[in-house]
Order: structure tokens, then sequence, then C-alpha cells
């Protein structure tokens, strides 16, 4: 049996997996839906240190506290920015990466740097308040009322990474083409022309626990059959 360690995106924690994280555990697999610091029911260690790096830990912890050799990583959006740099950290602790509709970011970018232009300042004004806590749009506030204020640092720190995350073989990507005005599509872009990684692409919105379970389940479980 595999292991699957699940990273969400912004403003969401380790629940958002529920549905799928019960469908593998069904099948006989670990799963560790990780809710990363100051997000979620850890929203109360929010601060204005926390940073990418603070993610990518979180991450390697997991991995290595855990024994992990043979992890299927998942990140979705935001989530592809930790699991890049873990895995670049613990490759020989990972089997398979598997991006949903994130960001797969190369060394030296933040992901205010891959976001396009519409996109930064709204990230930036979201943490108007204190300056460092990104508050939840009102439509997702409405959709969960589980999401919670996200560390803006994340968004802010470039990545270093070594080249050792591309040891990993199994590379998956996928976007969602219903996602109008997605913020991924040039890092779709640019994959899909990658003859290293498997891109795949579905006309469906962000939101991909909801809007295809089936799917996804089908696809986290191919990476270990």
């Amino acid at each position: 049996m595999a292991t699957f360690v699940l990273v969400p995106g912004t403003y969401h924690g380790g629940w958002w997996y529920g549905p799928i994280a019960e469908e593998l555990r069904g099948h006989g697999h670990t799963v560790h839906a990780l809710t990363l610091t100051g997000v979620g029911e850890r929203n109360h260690l929010l601060n204005a240190s926390i940073n990418l790096s603070t993610h990518i830990e979180d991450i390697v912890q997991v991995l290595d506290n855990e024994e992990i050799e043979d992890a299927v990583l998942v990140g979705h959006s935001y989530g592809g920015m930790p699991i890049t740099g873990a895995a670049d950290r613990r490759p020989e602790r990972i089997a398979s990466l598997v991006y949903l509709d994130s960001f797969a970011p190369r060394d030296g970018e933040s992901e205010l740097d891959i976001l396009p232009a519409d996109w930064q300042q709204p990230t930036l004004a979201a943490a108007a308040g204190n300056g460092f806590a990104m508050v939840p749009p009102a439509f997702l506030t409405a959709k969960d009322a589980r999401v919670t204020s996200h560390p803006l640092a994340t968004k802010l720190q470039r990545i270093r990474l070594t080249g050792a995350h591309e040891q990993v073989k199994h590379r998956t990507y996928v976007h969602s083409s219903g996602f109008e005005g997605s913020p991924f599509l040039a890092t779709y872009e640019r994959l899909r022309q990658d003859p290293s990684w498997t891109v795949e692409s579905l006309p469906i919105g962000h939101d991909i626990i909801r809007d295809a379970p089936d799917y996804l389940v089908k696809l986290l479980l191919a990476q270990v059959s």
C-alpha cells in the first residue's frame, strides 16, 4: 500500500481533501491530509514570520517523522509551491508528484512572480488589514465557512531549488480549463511541452474536489497501480 500526502491551497486546511482521503483509505492506503502552519485549525499560529520555507518544512517534517519512503505528494493551487520545495529536499521519499491546477515553480520564483499582473494587486490587497494575513474573499467563505486567513509571506518568498526535485520520476499536472482567467495557464502551457511531465486538461473549474472527485480518485490511485 502507498502513502498519500495531500497539501491544500490558499485559505484551506486538510479538511478540503476529506472526501478524497476517505476514498483512498478505503482502498487500504495511508493518507496525510495536511493543514499548513497558520491556516485552518492551525490559524491560531498565524504571524508575520510564516513564509514559504515554513510550509515546506511542514511537509518535510511529515515525510521524515512518518518515515515515508513512497509518498504520492499532491498539491492543489498554492500547494504546488511547498510540495516543490519539499520534493527538492527529500526526493528519495517521494514516488510521485501530482500538481492539481497549481503552481510548479522554478528556482528563484515566488508565487507573486508567477501570477499574472491582474492577480498580483488583489493578492497583496487581501492582507491590507494587518499587512501579513490574507483575508479570504467573500465567495470562498460563502462556499465553506472553514476557510481562514493565510500568511502573505508565503506568496512573496522566492523558492530556492537545487534541482533535486527533478529526481522524482513521476510528475503529473492537471489543468482546469474551465477556470476563467486562470493564473495557472502559463504553467500548464510550459509543462505540456516538457516530455518529462504527464499533463492533462479537464473542462472543470478550479475546485477539482467538488467538480471531478471520481476523476481525482482514479488519477491518484493510478499513481500506485
